[in-house]
């Protein structure tokens, strides 16, 4: 399964979805099915703290925490 980026023109969001083929996504701010499918940037595979530390902050912007360990996503939901 891919990870596209889609936009909403509904709402203006901006996000990242994992769907299936068969699976008609929609938008998690207003629920629209209306959404323009983008092509998905690859990220560079660097050890800069400085990149590292961009992406948690977009990651956590969108409310996940999906690039932080287990550890540190303990530590931070206290």
């Amino acid at each position: 399964m891919p990870i596209y980026d889609y936009h909403c023109p509904a709402c203006g969001q901006d996000f990242e979805l994992l769907v299936r083929s068969s699976t008609t996504p929609a938008c998690p701010q207003c629920a629209s099915a209306a959404l323009e499918r983008r092509v998905s940037l690859t990220a560079p595979q660097g050890k800069s703290k400085a990149i590292i530390a961009a992406h948690r902050h977009a990651a956590a912007r969108e409310g996940h925490f999906s690039n932080y360990s287990a550890a540190e996503r303990a530590r931070l939901l206290k």
